[in-house]
């Protein structure tokens, strides 16, 4: 079979060629049999190749967590890493930050191996360890989508050194809140902040386009009436800017995990997205076409029953792109098929609810008498313990701030679709450094808390006066093992 060869001429040229093919009809045209000339108008695409016209594909994968209670943070975080890698992208120009804490946790039932499956294999192998333990941190990220060198704080000090035709996929998985993404180190990442980066990446004519998937509870409110259309950025997120996002393949569920497992194994947008990428030639599917097909599914089927609202930000002319410009091609996808995923409603657990539920299971495997069932049960009664005092004194700021009637109402309001949560950024700041000064650290669990405190800040109450309620709130309260003077603040 010859070699194909596409050439793309100016419409004035494409007569001289066919006159010139006449003059080698002769015994001249069996030297042309052998590149088989193909000749295309300069709207036509080269859809069968080209990649060399690309640029370079990067990117940046993100697990916001710690602790095995976590485990589906980093399972999902090493299971886009081994896809992209079979698509094609390069060790140098993947960024992986995650914790690194789970493959050898001593719960660990498989020591060395993550699964994000009931029935997968390792996705842990290979994995490279950027920023790993006390390096992953809001800061890095920051300086490593920037391509700042001279900003990064240990970690192997890759960053996205990208050129100005080359194309960025960022997939971030963990806890969020309104206004927030969790980082294992604090601060946050604010969303002020992070689009921040972005206008500034964009403004260093440093990439082409870009495209983020964003896993974590209200992860909408991260864009939500403050990401441009005109960056060249597209993003989805597992939920709207006032929902959560869910756990899945979790003990005691359908499918569950191998019996040995006491934690969830993934997260249902982020199994929605890898699993369907993984049946599908990403040389056909468009973003668009797994954008719906993520979004019925993260919707348990538009029940919305235990499931959320996959949202799109930005650019959405890029979603009707080819996947394999991001995501890379694995050749062996080539003769996939539009498949059907299960269409069974999957079941799911709130992120917010998902370490309880190890916690529970652990308590159950564990040894009746044991001094391990023991500081169990103590680990299960401080973490609810927390929860309440944090549940408990937001509703009493507010009852002080607004009175009783008005008090939870002011504080839980969301404002029209299309509005940031907040217009001061700074206050948001401030305010959850004062809460954490005087009643603890807020947690995965108090992020859900993060609109009250933008609320505060929207209607203006003095400094002084929201430093009284925080105090009256929570005087008495021991917060030793919450104090974000040792593990660092949230803002």
């Amino acid at each position: 079979m010859g070699i194909l060869r596409s050439i793309i001429l100016p419409t004035s040229a494409v007569l001289l060629v066919a006159l010139l093919s006449v003059a080698f009809t002769g015994g001249r045209a069996s030297r042309l049999n052998r590149w088989e000339l193909e000749i295309k108008m300069p709207t036509e695409k080269d859809v069968a190749g080209g990649d060399e016209e690309l640029g370079t594909r990067w990117a940046v994968l993100v697990a916001g967590s710690q602790g095995y209670g976590n485990y589906r943070h980093q399972a999902d975080v090493c299971h886009a890493y081994q896809l992209l890698k079979k698509g094609g992208l390069k060790d140098e120009n993947i960024v992986v930050f995650m914790y690194d804490d789970i493959a050898t946790d001593s719960l660990n039932p498989r020591p060395g191996v993550i699964i994000n499956h009931p029935q997968g294999g390792d996705v842990y192998a290979g994995v490279p360890k950027d920023y790993t333990g006390e390096h992953v941190t809001a800061e890095n990220l920051y300086a490593v989508l920037l391509g700042n060198k001279n900003a990064i704080k240990g970690g192997s000090g890759k960053v996205v050194d990208s050129k100005p035709n080359d194309r960025i996929f960022l997939y971030y998985s963990d806890h969020g809140g309104p206004g927030v993404l969790g980082m294992p180190n604090g601060p946050f990442i604010y969303a002020k902040d992070f689009i921040n980066v972005l206008k500034k990446k964009h403004a260093s004519g440093t990439y082409k386009e870009m495209v983020l998937y964003v896993e974590a509870c209200e992860s909408g409110s991260i864009f939500e009436g403050i990401m441009p259309d005109d960056l060249n950025i597209y993003v989805t997120t597992a939920s709207s800017a006032d929902e959560s996002s869910y756990g899945t393949y979790c003990p005691g569920m359908n499918p569950a995990p191998p019996p040995e497992y006491i934690t969830c194994l993934g997260d249902l947008y982020s199994v929605a997205w890898m699993e369907d990428s993984e049946t599908h030639n990403l040389k056909e599917e468009t973003i668009v076409e797994q954008y719906q097909t993520v979004k019925e599914r993260t919707s348990n089927y538009n029940t919305y029953n235990s499931g959320s609202h996959v949202m799109q930000y930005g650019n959405k002319s890029i979603n009707s792109e080819k996947l394999y410009l991001y995501q890379g091609f694995d050749p062996a996808g080539v003769n996939f098929t539009p498949n059907e995923l299960c269409s069974n409603q999957m079941e799911v657990v709130n992120q917010r609810d998902a370490d309880l539920v190890f916690l529970w299971k652990w308590y159950q495997n564990s040894k009746d008498g044991s001094e391990e069932k023991r500081e169990i049960q103590k680990q299960i009664t401080e973490t609810v313990k927390h929860r309440l005092h944090l549940d408990g004194s937001i509703k009493l700021i507010g009852d002080l701030l607004y009175g009783p009637a008005d008090g939870l109402l002011t504080l839980e309001h969301v404002g029209p679709r299309g509005w940031p949560i907040v217009s001061d950024w700074e206050c948001l700041k401030s305010t959850v450094q004062l809460f954490e000064n005087h009643c603890g650290l807020l947690t995965q669990y108090g992020m859900k808390h993060m609109r009250a405190f933008a609320n505060i800040c929207n209607s203006r109450v003095s400094r002084d006066n929201v430093e009284e309620a925080f105090m009256a709130a929570c005087s008495g309260y021991d917060f030793s093992k919450w104090d974000p003077s040792k593990s660092g603040y949230s803002a």
